[in-house]
């Protein structure tokens, strides 16, 4: 089996918790070949801890210097498109967590530079891997005619998971001038999304971009692209909001928020008039919490409930399993720049409807 060099770009929360503990347990698949962080003592860190001799403070020099075969992008949103695009001009692979990018004229580059190499890109979101929800896209198709859905993601805050799971390790050197250059991207990028509009909007947007890309882009994949939102708003400066998408035939609620309560209430329920399935997520920061497929079915006078776990397997190792066949095998991307690119315009679509 292919062993793939991979270069790491961002060693922050996700990577720590998620991704360099898959990538050493397949170690039969991926060898860590070399990591960057503009953090020098969390790249020390890391790289002792995983036993990496490549260590680099900048992307570029790591690309330039390193012999790999595909690249993981985990670090902060608005550097995604630049670090993607300088690992494909290389002909690299890219592997980018959501959100990809932030605009959509960014999602166009991406393609475009994609295009002109010869290396992939993925998108990483790992729901759309998890076993159960796989089954869900079988299971919908026996509904019958849609009537209704609807999308939930209410949590609490990442760190009352991540302080009883996995200790993150985190430095205060980031130079200043970075944590500048940051904030001053952000504030183009969102502007340049959304149009100049008041911090709420983009506190919204943001959290589209962040939690809600999982939910946007698990609903299109199970029952396509709406027609239109029919209404939605937002408060708390963007921390709740909820919509009504419209489809043919039926209408879809999407609620979502961030508060204090230690729980995460992540689903999508689907009914059809006799059937309905429910694809229910938990927290990816405690490893191996596995996502459920819930099923109802009346049958003549029998009211039938089910719940399925196809396997424990995390989805995560699921999508690097997967991501492994892309760049050995040439298998064709599931999540590609062009599928994120439609859930710009669902988001859009959301923030057209609050300004309403």
């Amino acid at each position: 089996m292919t062993k793939i060099k991979v270069g790491i770009i961002g060693l922050g929360e996700v990577a720590q918790m998620v991704h360099l503990p898959i990538l050493e347990s397949l170690s039969e698949l991926y060898e860590i070949e070399a990591i960057c962080d503009i953090s020098p003592q969390l790249l020390a860190k890391i790289g002792e801890k995983y036993r990496v001799k490549h260590l680099f403070l900048n992307m570029s020099d790591m690309l330039e210097q390193s012999d790999l075969d595909a690249v993981f992008v985990l670090n902060n949103m608005e550097y995604h498109t630049e670090c993607t695009i300088a690992a494909l001009n290389k002909n690299i692979h890219v592997f980018v967590e959501k959100p990809m990018c932030i605009t959509q004229g960014e999602a166009h580059a991406i393609i475009q530079a994609r295009d002109a190499s010869r290396a992939h890109v993925m998108v990483g979101y790992m729901r759309r891997f998890a076993p159960a929800y796989l089954r869900a896209l079988e299971e919908v198709k026996t509904l019958g005619p849609i009537i209704y859905a609807r999308v939930r993601d209410i949590i609490g805050p990442n760190p009352f998971f991540t302080r009883q799971s996995t200790p993150i390790y985190r430095f205060n050197d980031i130079p200043a001038q970075a944590a500048q250059d940051r904030k001053e991207r952000n504030a183009r990028l969102m502007r340049e999304a959304i149009g100049d509009l008041p911090d709420e909007m983009y506190g919204a947007y943001g959290l589209l971009l962040g939690l809600n890309s999982h939910d946007i882009s698990a609903m299109r994949e199970l029952i396509g692209m709406p027609i239109g939102v029919k209404a939605a708003s937002s408060w708390l400066g963007g921390r709740f909001k909820n919509a009504i998408f419209e489809y043919e035939g039926f209408n879809v609620t999407f609620e979502t928020g961030v508060d204090q309560q230690g729980r995460f209430d992540g689903h999508i329920e689907v009914f059809g008039e006799n059937k309905s399935i429910l694809v229910q997520y938990d927290t990816p920061y405690i490893r191996q919490l596995p996502t459920t497929l819930h099923i109802n079915e009346t049958i003549g006078d029998s009211f039938n409930q089910s719940t399925v776990r196809p396997t424990y397997k995390d989805a995560y190792v699921v999508e690097l399993e997967y991501f492994h066949e892309v760049v050995s095998k040439g298998l064709p991307p599931k999540t590609t720049p062009e599928d994120y690119l439609q859930d710009l315009l669902i988001f859009q679509m959301i923030m057209d409807a609050i300004q309403q």
